[in-house]
């Protein structure tokens, strides 16, 4: 099968004829073909002439020689998908009679997905020119032909029908599960499959490199820029300061909050920086100049977090008030500082964050309960009551998962889609103060917080290890932990001592 996912096709005849193996049964080689050379009526012919396997997951023997499904698949789903390619190619040829009778007369009475009958129905009326686009197809008759039957072959008992680039998938699970028991994996560089794969641990940044001491007081939060090129930090001190990465020196201390300053936030362009304060205000920054360019009042009380769109023209503000307690605001210029939506709900925001993917909302509330939004609809996904005080929120590049500090000594690794718990860090100590954690490592395969003992601890996400555990802070808290996003052998940390360390 790896052959024929090469284009090897000769080679696999070859090898196919002197091991006297089969790859495939006569049925599936017909249905194959059936659907790569658009002969439908023979394609459809022996998909209902197939049948099931008995037992899910089980290999079973097919000695009827009809197409042998897979376990709870859909013939009623499969067919859907062989008339509508039918019905597309028609459109593509402009025989726009025939298509518009294969959708009333095939597609219609299979009463299936009728969300996506009506969509068919409207590329009657679409150009020519657009109907690639519009049905979201192949580049090509040959390469759409083969992409249905990449879908078709899911429902296809595997006993009959080798999944595709199997051989592939193989190697990559090989390669990932190597990455997942290596404890100080950190690089992105994918390791060869020709030794077994190690990292040492001389190589993880275990060291302080440099210490930072621009602030006056307590160091509460501290976040890389998206280039990684520069760090900001904020404090009790009423200031935020922004050092350039490499030589550690100080952009500049940005002073204008008359509270303290708890939460800093990079557009994604990294130009410009939200930092919110117990004022209670949130300021916008230019970067290259320093300067405050938007000032923005969100009520009586503190504002806890902010965060960008992936546009970077609109954002968010979470606060502690009970009423409009998350806004989205825009910094468009046609429309700069006008507030575009508020959510409502009877809880107060402690920490709010955007998907990477600007797809969802993630808020984490002071009566310790965790909302996830549809951000387009506003609507409500679910809810979680976890039972303890809830601190930050964390979420992976892929938009997938999240982690949550909770006031139980835990880090929680939740998957945003499904809401499942995947996994629990424990060892750090956290009771009564607000303490960050975050992703790290090339490929986010570590979890990094810091703890009421003034150490940071950091795990292997995979196996939930705690793998090292870091001192160096002075007493108190550590505070707030960023890792470098373009430099996995950089992370940062802030403290109570009034330091920041690298």
């Amino acid at each position: 099968m790896g052959l024929l996912d090469l284009g090897y096709n000769g080679a696999a005849a070859t090898l196919s004829q002197e091991s006297g193996y089969e790859l495939e049964t006569p049925a599936v080689t017909a249905f194959r073909e059936a659907i790569l050379d658009g002969q439908w009526p023979e394609a459809e012919g022996i998909l209902l002439s197939s049948h099931h396997v008995d037992v899910p997951n089980e290999m079973q023997v097919n000695e009827g020689g009809a197409l042998l499904l897979a376990a709870g698949a859909d013939i009623g789903q499969m067919l859907f998908f062989i008339r509508q390619q039918k019905f597309l190619e028609l459109l593509d040829q402009r025989e726009l009679g025939m298509a518009l009778m294969v959708l009333r007369q095939e597609l219609t009475p299979l009463n299936h997905d009728i969300h996506q009958l009506h969509a068919l129905s409207s590329l009657l009326m679409c150009p020519a020119e657009d109907l690639r686009t519009q049905a979201g197809w192949g580049t090509s008759i040959t390469q759409s032909r083969q992409d249905l039957l990449s879908e078709l072959t899911k429902s296809v008992s595997p006993s009959v029908m080798i999944p595709e680039h199997r051989l592939a998938t193989l190697l990559d699970q090989v390669q990932r599960n190597q990455i997942n028991e290596c404890l100080y994996h950190n690089t992105a560089i994918v390791p060869s499959l020709y030794s077994d794969h190690h990292c040492d641990r001389e190589n993880f940044p275990l060291k302080t490199l440099v210490e930072l001491d621009h602030h006056t007081d307590e160091v509460w939060f501290l976040d890389f820029s998206h280039n990684g090129s520069k760090l900001a930090t904020t404090s009790k001190d009423k200031t935020v300061v922004v050092y350039e990465t490499t030589t550690f020196t100080v952009l500049h201390k940005l002073k204008g909050h008359g509270g303290e300053v708890s939460f800093v936030s990079w557009s994604p362009d990294d130009s410009k920086l939200i930092s919110c304060s117990h004022d209670p205000k949130a300021r916008i920054w230019d970067v290259e100049s320093g300067q405050c360019i938007l000032t923005l009042d969100h009520g009586q009380q503190p504002i806890s977090s902010a965060a960008w769109l992936p546009d970077g023209r609109t954002f968010i503000t979470g606060s502690l008030e009970k009423v409009n307690h998350i806004c989205h605001w825009s910094i468009d210029a046609n429309n700069f500082g006008a507030k575009l939506d508020t959510w409502d709900g009877d809880y107060r925001v402690q920490h709010c964050i955007i998907t990477p993917d600007g797809s969802r909302l993630v808020v984490i509330t002071t009566s310790k309960r965790v909302y996830v939004y549809d951000f387009r609809t506003k609507r409500e996904m679910y809810n979680l009551s976890l039972g303890v005080e809830l601190t930050c929120i964390s979420v992976s590049r892929d938009s997938r998962t999240m982690l949550i500090n909770t006031s139980s000594n835990e880090v929680l690794l939740i998957d945003i889609e499904t809401s499942e718990q995947i996994r629990r860090f424990e060892g750090q100590r956290q009771g009564q103060f607000v303490i960050r954690s975050c992703f790290g490592g090339a490929a986010e395969n570590f979890v990094v917080s810091g703890s009421e003992d003034s150490k940071v601890y950091v795990w292997h996400k995979e196996n939930g290890m705690l793998i090292e555990t870091l001192r160096g802070h002075g007493s108190g808290c550590v505070n707030a932990v960023s890792w470098n996003p373009t430099d996995p052998g950089m992370f940062a940390s802030a403290g109570d001592d009034g330091r920041v360390r690298m």
